[in-house]
């Protein structure tokens, strides 16, 4: 676990390096909401993080502001894109030059990761687990400056599957706009209760796509223990 110092008190944070490769692809997990689904030990970031993980990326995880043992209050938005953005230059100190850098979330997080998108342009690329469509407004997105992947299920009783479909649509039709790519896993929930297997996999392969021949040429060096679930999502 890391402190790091932020606006509003320190900012829990864990971070995940790849000594090896210094210049290896950096993502950014942004959390759901800390009073309604917990923080960055939920499991659906969990998944994300391995996947990252295993696919040789740096992997930064962090608690918003009043949430863990992160100081301040909790703003339900504009904090924590400030800590977010806090965090992302911390590793932009540590790591100076990653071939890539990535921010994916989870429900709330989607709004959160794709707010730092918009106002970081250094960001590539990004994975938006479960949007909240119908409850947030992602019209900032005004065009979406970055290709990107959004994973949605089809039961979800949060935000019905329709808002996310219609959501990707407009980000895609946009002009100057980039392809966003949907996933809709048809019989999970908004926890992916049962349906992990199927989130990580199409994570995977998604990324896997995305990254260019030399980053996918690290894939090859993950550690041994790790190969069974690189063989079981490819």
């Amino acid at each position: 676990m890391l402190m790091i110092s932020g606006s509003d008190g320190p900012i829990e944070t864990l971070f995940h390096s790849c000594p090896n490769n210094p210049s290896a692809p950096v993502v950014m997990l942004m959390p759901p909401h800390p009073e309604q689904e917990g923080g960055m030990h939920h499991p659906v970031m969990n998944s994300l993080f391995q996947v990252f993980a295993r696919l040789g990326f740096h992997v930064l995880r962090f608690n918003y502001r009043g949430t863990g043992r992160s100081g301040g209050v909790f703003t339900n938005g504009e904090g924590e894109v400030s800590d977010a953005a806090t965090c992302l230059d911390w590793i932009q100190n540590l790591q100076p030059s990653p071939s890539q850098f990535w921010v994916a979330g989870f429900s709330f997080g989607t709004f959160i990761a794709l707010q730092l998108l918009m106002r970081r342009p250094e960001c590539h690329n990004f994975i938006a687990v479960s949007p909240l469509a119908n409850m947030y407004d992602f019209s900032f997105l005004a065009p979406c400056p970055s290709p990107g992947l959004m994973v949605h299920g089809g039961m979800d009783t949060i935000t019905p599957k329709e808002s996310v479909i219609r959501l990707a649509h407009q980000l895609s039709m946009q002009k100057r706009g980039h392809k966003i790519t949907l996933n809709i896993i048809p019989d999970a929930d908004h926890q992916y209760s049962q349906h992990q297997h199927a989130l990580e996999a199409s994570i995977w392969n998604y990324v896997k796509a995305r990254l260019n021949a030399d980053q996918l040429a690290g894939v090859q060096n993950i550690d041994p223990g790790d190969i069974a679930l690189h063989k079981a999502l490819a």
